[in-house]
This record gives structure tokens, C-alpha cells and sequence, in this order.
């Protein structure tokens, strides 16, 4: 089978992230001597520095791990809504959503808490030796990739106008980075090596450091520093300043939490997922969905009835999603156990016909009628690039011949869509690790894009906006309300056969992760396997695609019934079929869905693989 890259393998360790520089990280954590996870936490802080626009310090985290001859977790570094954040409050302002930018969309920021934790409890090696590769990137430079460029000059009106601080770090002579230059952001290895300082005076001790530290960003000159500028008002999506409602408090608060994964059993195989506050059950949904023969009897894969079997029941996943989905437990009493139940499925699966629906159908598990926001109703085509400034993570098509053409071909690609408009959205980045011990760890860092708020000056990085994906409707599953996560689309995944871990994947990419991840699980799942082991690299390469039948999570919320945004390489006379059958089809490019990373290991041989996607020739694996 030809591949554009070869699926990497060996035994002593594999890594593969949306970066290279990343991937370098993690892979010479493991050369040190280091395991998966302190690997992972060296690939997550990189990513802070050389994919600004994709993530940053003050964004989130999902981690779900598996430590050898352990069960898997999930480490939740989602951070919840400030005490303040009421949905009172945000329509006093006059709002009827959570603005896409600005420091009134920020949730408590999450991500460092919870690599930390992992670090600490999973992890052998100093908080110093870790985070030195990415105060190197920040003080050094690192060469700008040129998706950095093009968002910086997508905002640059909204930097020089209203955020002096992002303009005086990504304008400082003017101009935005230059597509290879070197880009540094020397506050930000400052604001680490103080940190580690005052983390180091605590103590000699591996772990005491590393608490120390989180204690100096939840409660020390970190914290004093977010809430100091929150408070500030600054422009933002609205069209209006608006200072934020983040406190000293809200972070002192805050502590990354261990979760149990959810899961569902499907051709042997058995994928985990984080719960009912992210995306993460769309994945299982949609297997639960496909059925019982889909694997020996079903359509012939790739074929136009293959794919509009997986877009209808993505369709049902992402109207559940809409109705059930959020991190509120008094919603209905609706857990993941009954959106999984098999006659809940098999009712939903009679729901698929010959033609695509146009609909948003969610189901009513356990008789319980669902109950939809104002935006889940919306005009054919109002999802086609109507996203404002900031709407958060993209779909990878761009206006107007935009679309990517070929895995090198960077529009639209590495992180970046720009709207009609000029504007810009952010998105996320991916690493995936597996040591020669068995450990492995999934992990999507995002938020707190370049795009997204303010710099803080003092430290280098702005806050996120997550908040946006909360609602300013009481009774819903992701209405806004204090200390509550916002329902997030960060999706890892990992996945066992016979009890052991042997898949961790994932994917950037906002409402489309779980659809991209899903389409490489059955290309890994269902094609047949070479070189004796899984074949990572092919089932990355395969023709991908996805559907935008359902309400954006990212302000403002757009939705597209019966949109499927395909690859070309899916071919004419699937793409003739999928029209026949009332699909409102966009063609794009032929490399330009998806940007998924994997890692896997056979617990028989210990043989470690690896894949990364050529989409954007921006993502890499390494490992031996």
C-alpha cells in the first residue's frame, strides 16, 4: 500500500504530535532516559511556544493515559466557569452569547495544572528537565511556521487598535513573523525560569517542586498577574470592551481532577473516551450506531454507501450532542450508559434512510424528550464561513479556491482559517506517546490561541476563551453557570484489544475531531494490516471528510444542514452518489480534512508504531 510517509516502528519508544519541534521533545525526553508521560509533558509545553496560535499557558487540556499493566484514565484539564461567570451577569452586558475573544470568554485556565499532575504522578524526571526545551524555544526563537503569519495578519487591526500588548510581541517591527524567521517571546521563558525558581526554593524533593509550582501559578505571581488583567476591559468579539470576571480566587481554586473514561466495546476492540463534557461519546455513539456486521458485511469501504452511513449516524451523534451533552449533571439524568444502551441504537440506526437528512434528530434515551437551544435551528448554508473573529477552532476549507491542494500546501491548514472577512480562528494541537515499558498517553492542548485575548505582559501568553461554548440559556446541558466546564470538542482517544492498551490517537480540528478520529479508527480497524503490524501511516493518508449538520460549538454557533465537506480523492463517483442522495456536498482539496497523530503497541511482540499526517507537512513521528 502506498503512504506518504512509512508507519514508523521499533521498540524502545514513539511519539508523534502536530509539530515537529514538539515530537523532537518528547522523543529526546525518552532518549534521557524518561517515560511516556514525561515525554508528553515536554511535547505539551513545546506546543505552548511553537504553536501559539494553535494553544497557549493559559489553556486546556483533556490527558487520557494507560500506565503499563495499569487501567486507563482521564485527566481533566478543563477548567470550569469563575465564580461570577452567571448567565445574569453576561446579559446585563446586553449579550445573548458569550463573546469569541476578550477576557469575559475565559474559563480558569487548566492545561498547567494538568500536566503538572501528570508529571507528578506518572512521571520520573524534574519539572526543570521538561520544561527546558520550551525556554529554549521561547528564548531562542523557533522558526515561525507560516500559519503564525497568516493569523497574526488575519488580527492585525484588532492588535495595533485594541491589544497593544499582542501587537508589541507578533508586530514588533511592524510586520507580522515571516514565514521560517525566528520567532521569540522571551517574557514567557522568563515567566518559567521564575517560576522554577520559586518552584526550586520549596525544596529539593521531585515532587515537591512540581507541587510548588502549581502553587506559585494558582496562587503566586501567575495567578496575581491573570486576574490583574482580567479585570481589564479589553475589545472583543462583541464589538464592545468588556473587562472578565476571572478572580485570584477562581484560580486558587482549581486543581486538574482523574476522571474514569467512558467506553464502548466494538469489533473486538474497546475505545476510550473522556465523558459528557466534551465531545468525547459523539466517537462511541457513532459506533454504537453502525451495525453488528458493519465490519464483515457492511458496505464496501470508502465506497459513496460507506460514507453515507457514517454521515447520517454522525448526524444523530452531534444532534445528541446538542441535546444531551454538557457538564451538568441534574440535565435530565441522561448518562452515556443510556445514549450507548443497544435499543436506544438500534431505534436510532432505523432513523438512517437512502437520503440525507437535513434535520437535527436527537433521540430520547430513556423517553426523556430533549430540549434545544435557540441556535439549534438555522438556514441552509449559514455555516459557510459566517464565523467571526475568534470563532474558535475551524473546519480546514477556506473560501473561494482556498482549499489546500496537496499534503504541502499550507492554506487553510496548519491551525489557521481564515473567513471571507479576514478573520481568524484558532484551533489545537495533538501528542501521542508510547514508551518500550507500555505507558501511553494521549493528550489535545488548545486554547488560549494568539487570536483569542489580550497578551498579559507581564507573562507572555494570553487567557483562553472556552467560555464561548457556554450558553446564556438557563436548562440546557451547557448553560452557563459558575464552576462549570463549558462543553469542550477536545477529544484524545485511546483504545485496547483484549484488556491492553494498544491505540492512542487524536486530532486538531474543533466539531470535526471526533469525526476525523473516527474515520482512521475503522481505516485501522477494518483495512488489512502490513509490515505485520498496524498500519498507522495508511489509515492517517486515507480520504477523509466531515458533516456540519448540527450547531457549531464556537460562537456563533452556525450550523449547515446536510453539508459533508469532502477530500477530492474521495473520488467522482462517490461524490456523484453522495449528491444523489441529497448530500449538499463542498469538494476540497485533496489533502486538506484532518490532522491526526496515533502511536500503538502489540503487547505480544512490543513492537511500538507510529503515524503523523501529512496534511500541512506540519505534524511528524519519531521514536526507534
Amino acid at each position: 500500500m502506498f503512504t506518504t510517509r512509512p508507519t514508523l516502528q521499533g521498540t524502545f519508544g514513539m511519539a508523534a504530535s502536530s509539530h515537529w519541534l514538539a515530537t523532537a521533545a518528547a522523543t529526546a525526553v525518552l532518549e534521557d532516559g524518561g517515560n511516556a508521560f514525561d515525554a508528553a509533558v515536554a511535547a505539551g509545553f513545546t506546543l505552548q511556544v511553537v504553536e501559539p496560535h494553535m494553544n497557549g499557558p493559559a489553556g486546556e487540556v483533556p490527558i487520557i493515559l494507560a500506565p503499563a499493566g495499569g487501567r486507563p484514565q482521564v485527566l481533566c484539564g478543563q477548567g470550569g466557569a469563575p465564580a461570577a461567570a452567571t448567565i445574569g451577569h453576561y446579559t446585563a452586558l446586553g449579550l445573548d452569547e458569550v463573546p469569541g475573544t476578550g477576557p469575559l470568554a475565559a474559563t480558569v485556565p487548566g492545561a498547567f495544572d494538568a500536566w503538572l499532575l501528570l508529571l507528578r504522578d506518572h512521571g520520573t524526571k524534574r519539572l526543570s528537565e521538561v520544561l527546558r526545551y520550551a525556554i529554549g524555544h521561547a528564548e531562542h526563537g523557533h522558526p515561525a511556521l507560516p500559519a503564525i503569519g497568516a493569523a497574526v495578519t488575519a488580527v492585525r487591526g484588532q492588535f495595533e487598535r485594541h491589544w497593544p500588548s499582542s501587537a508589541a510581541l507578533y508586530l514588533p517591527d511592524g510586520r507580522p513573523p515571516a514565514a521560517g524567521a525566528l520567532l521569540r517571546n522571551v517574557r514567557l521563558a522568563d515567566t518559567w525560569r521564575r517560576l522554577l525558581a520559586e518552584a526550586e526554593a520549596a525544596g529539593a524533593g521531585r515532587e515537591q517542586q512540581i507541587d510548588a509550582a502549581r502553587r506559585v501559578w494558582r496562587q503566586g505571581f501567575v495567578a496575581a498577574a491573570l486576574a490583574e488583567f482580567a479585570a481589564r476591559p479589553a475589545m472583543d468579539a462583541s464589538g464592545v470592551p468588556h473587562a472578565g470576571v476571572l478572580t485570584g480566587d477562581d484560580l486558587a481554586a482549581f486543581e486538574a481532577t482523574y476522571e474514569e473514561p467512558v467506553s464502548h466495546e466494538w469489533g473486538g476492540w474497546t475505545v476510550c473516551k473522556p465523558g459528557l463534557w466534551s465531545q468525547g461519546p459523539v466517537f462511541l455513539q457513532q459506533l454504537a450506531l453502525l451495525p453488528d456486521d458493519f465490519g464483515s458485511k457492511g458496505p464496501r469501504y470508502g465506497g459513496a454507501e460507506y460514507l453515507h452511513t457514517l454521515i447520517e449516524g454522525g448526524k444523530l451523534a452531534m444532534a445528541d450532542r446538542e441535546a444531551w451533552y454538557g457538564d451538568n449533571p441534574e440535565h435530565a439524568g441522561v448518562t452515556v450508559a443510556d445514549l450507548l444502551d443497544p435499543a436506544y441504537n438500534a431505534e436510532r440506526r432505523s432513523l438512517i434512510g437512502e437520503f440525507a437528512s437535513a434535520e437535527l434528530r436527537p433521540g430520547r434515551p430513556g423517553g426523556r424528550p430533549p430540549r434545544l437551544g435557540r441556535r439549534a435551528v438555522s438556514a441552509p448554508g449559514a455555516g459557510d464561513w459566517a464565523m467571526a473573529l475568534g470563532g474558535g477552532e475551524p473546519t480546514v476549507t477556506g473560501p473561494g479556491g482556498g482549499e489546500p491542494t496537496g499534503p504541502g500546501d499550507v492554506r487553510g491548514q496548519g491551525g489557521l482559517t481564515t473567513a471571507a472577512d479576514g478573520a481568524t480562528n484558532g484551533d489545537t494541537c495533538h501528542v501521542d506517546v508510547v514508551d518500550r515499558w507500555g505507558n501511553m498517553v494521549s493528550a489535545t492542548p488548545s486554547g488560549g490561541w494568539l487570536q483569542s485575548s489580550p497578551v498579559v505582559p507581564d507573562l507572555g501568553f494570553p487567557l483562553g476563551t472556552r467560555l464561548q461554548m457556554a450558553r446564556l440559556e438557563p436548562g440546557l446541558p451547557n448553560s452557563l453557570a459558575p464552576g462549570r466546564r463549558p462543553r469542550t470538542t477536545l477529544s484524545p482517544s485511546l483504545a485496547l484489544r483484549d484488556g491492553e492498551p494498544v491505540l492512542a490517537f487524536g486530532t486538531p480540528g474543533g466539531d470535526a475531531q471526533d469525526q476525523w478520529t473516527l474515520h482512521f479508527f475503522l481505516a485501522v480497524a477494518l483495512r488489512p494490516a502490513v509490515r505485520g503490524g498496524l498500519d498507522l501511516q495508511g489509515a492517517v493518508d486515507a480520504p477523509n471528510w466531515h458533516q456540519e449538520s448540527f450547531p457549531s460549538s464556537f460562537h456563533p454557533h452556525a450550523m449547515d444542514p446536510a453539508r459533508v465537506v469532502v477530500e477530492a480523492r474521495i473520488g467522482d463517483a462517490a461524490i456523484a452518489e453522495l449528491r444523489r442522495r441529497r448530500h449538499r456536498v463542498r469538494v476540497a482539496g485533496p489533502w486538506s480534512e484532518g490532522r491526526v497523530c496515533a502511536v500503538a503497541r502489540d503487547p505480544r511482540t512490543g513492537l511500538l508504531s507510529a503515524a503523523a499526517d501529512p496534511r500541512g507537512m506540519q505534524a511528524y513521528a519519531a521514536g526507534r
